[in-house]
């Protein structure tokens, strides 16, 4: 039995489930926040694109909060900035695959973000902003 942990969707067997073959193996917790490192790594990663590709961070920071600790969430399980705001079935594929990994193709050839992280200036959502803090992003997310 495998189990992917995210903070998106977290599926974690209890110690007393019946589908634990092996009683004497160590149960893995989710982690359910990402680490402050991985955070700030995607932080100064998302203001850096944010420029380089001419985009805006959203006008809700909330939204821009969200996904960049769903990349940093995929950062500390899954070893790459995986997009957060799509269905996988098997994630850790997907994050080899690289096809989703943030910037996703479709962001880098044709400026579209599914996550609305990255808008163009025309995007009714865009905001005027290309930076956030830390203390913004833990705050949007602080009752998560």
């Amino acid at each position: 039995m495998t189990s992917q942990a995210s903070s998106f969707s977290v599926a974690v067997p209890s110690i007393a489930s019946p589908f634990r073959r092996n009683r004497n193996l160590p149960v893995v917790r989710a982690q359910v926040e990402p680490s402050d490192k991985s955070v700030e790594i995607m932080r100064k990663f998302s203001e850096q694109y944010a420029r380089k590709s001419g985009t805006y961070f959203c006008v809700d920071k909330g939204v821009t909060s969200v996904v960049i600790k769903g990349l940093a969430d995929h950062k500390d399980t899954l070893g790459a900035p995986l997009c957060p705001c799509r269905h996988y079935d098997d994630k850790a594929a997907e994050a080899a695959q690289g096809f989703w990994n943030c910037p996703c193709v479709p962001m880098r050839e044709r400026k579209e973000c599914h996550c609305m992280l990255f808008l163009t200036p025309d995007n009714d959502f865009a905001g005027k902003e290309q930076a956030i803090t830390l203390d913004e992003i833990k705050e949007a997310t602080a009752n998560m």
